[in-house]
């Protein structure tokens, strides 16, 4: 049996065909993702409008990060939304997958219950809960009504429950999304396990602990790095709670509605806008870099 050589043109195939299938996926990455992401570093370093180019100005846009004072309130709102839906959306998760994995009657009920938050749109959902929290809404009136308050609460007019209230929605809109990403997890980790510690006298408790926590380790970095990214990113929940006001004084706004305010309208300044946007990649990746350390030091 002899050998014979592709031809040319089956050479050329066999080099284009890769590269032919791979072209709009490509494309779409550098149009969307790319581009941009190279047009904002460039941006920071000028003064551009959306009604002109404008022309560079060094690093005085970073220069003007130092010294604002929205930013300082839109940082700190931030941090503090991060900080409290961290450990809730990688903890409670997990416990509810732990529970619906259970295969009892009507828990298929209870999985489709908890998840259909997530599938609601976060504008919508938003909409709700400005309705339920508001002066007037469900939670103040059924309170008054109950006599356990006479005014009010303002959950949506004081900046620190307006933070809260945000936090409420993001956690029990979280909450179905990470319990999937658990469950998947739980399959890998193997019943012996369990048996074998439960006959060693170990509690539900102490195998939580001792089996699931170690099994899913590596889940729960990836959780944790998810809502972190995703908490200091924050907007949607802050924009519609805050009717887009961010609060008293813009003072309850996060750095993303900072920056949206910032590059919206005629005069919007794309630059500063842009700078605020490298500062805030700049943060996003400090929790990132800090998660993994610990998780490298516990293995």
């Amino acid at each position: 049996m002899t050998y014979t050589a592709p031809t040319r043109p089956r050479r050329l195939r066999r080099l284009f065909t890769p590269w032919v299938l791979v072209a709009p996926a490509a494309l779409w990455l550098l149009v969307f993702n790319v581009w941009p992401s190279i047009n904002t570093i460039v941006l920071a370093f000028t003064n551009a409008k959306p009604l002109g180019g404008g022309h560079f100005t060094g690093l005085d846009n970073f220069a003007r990060v130092l010294s604002d004072g929205q930013l300082a309130d839109a940082l700190l709102n931030s941090i503090v939304f991060m900080l409290v839906c961290l450990p809730l959306l990688t903890i409670l998760p997990l416990l509810l997958a732990i529970l619906v994995e259970k295969k009892i009657p009507g828990i298929a009920f209870f999985r489709t219950a908890f998840y259909t938050p997530v599938v609601a749109s976060a504008v919508v959902v938003a909409l709700i809960w400005s309705w339920v929290l508001s002066d007037r809404g469900l939670v103040n009136g059924f309170a008054q009504w109950l006599g356990i308050i006479a005014e009010p609460v303002p959950f949506l007019t004081e900046r620190w429950l307006l933070v809260f209230s945000a936090i409420s929605l993001t956690v029990w809109k979280g909450l179905g999304y990470y319990m999937i990403i658990y469950l998947s997890a739980l399959g890998n980790v193997r019943r012996e396990l369990h048996e074998a510690a439960a006959v060693d006298g170990a509690g539900p408790i102490r195998r939580f602990w001792n089996v699931t926590v170690p099994g899913v380790r590596n889940t729960m970095l990836l959780v944790s790095v998810m809502v972190a990214v995703s908490a200091l990113r924050v907007f949607s929940e802050l924009f519609v709670l805050s009717n887009g006001t961010g609060g008293p004084g813009g003072r309850a706004q996060s750095v993303v509605m900072l920056i949206q305010m910032y590059s919206r309208g005629f005069y919007g300044h794309f630059g500063y806008a842009s700078a605020l946007s490298i500062v805030l990649l700049v943060i996003t990746i400090g929790p990132m870099l800090l998660l993994l350390r610990l998780n490298r030091k516990a293995a």
